[in-house]
């Protein structure tokens, strides 16, 4: 039996955190922004202000907070991102 091998490599972008990147592809191409996380499993971004979706929260007791909507930032793939000069 051929034993298998683990790919322990870590995978490298060009794009760190902080950088600023334009939307080449999708609802939000155009806009630009700064990353916010890097996920290298799912090879995506988040980038500030683009991709949002709503998000249902639920009131707390605790902290007396209001139940509502709230929006954020969803991943995008790294392909549909450029990094922008500057």
């Amino acid at each position: 039996m051929a034993k298998k091998v683990a790919n322990n490599k870590k995978k490298k972008f060009k794009i760190k955190k902080g950088d600023t990147v334009k939307i080449i592809a999708g609802n939000d191409k155009g806009k630009t922004g700064e990353v916010l996380k890097v996920i290298p499993k799912k090879d995506a971004v988040i980038v500030s202000g683009c991709k949002l979706a709503k998000k249902t929260v639920k009131a707390d007791k605790t902290e007396n907070k209001e139940g509502g909507f709230i929006s954020v930032e969803m991943p995008i793939h790294i392909s549909n991102v450029k990094k922008v000069e500057g």
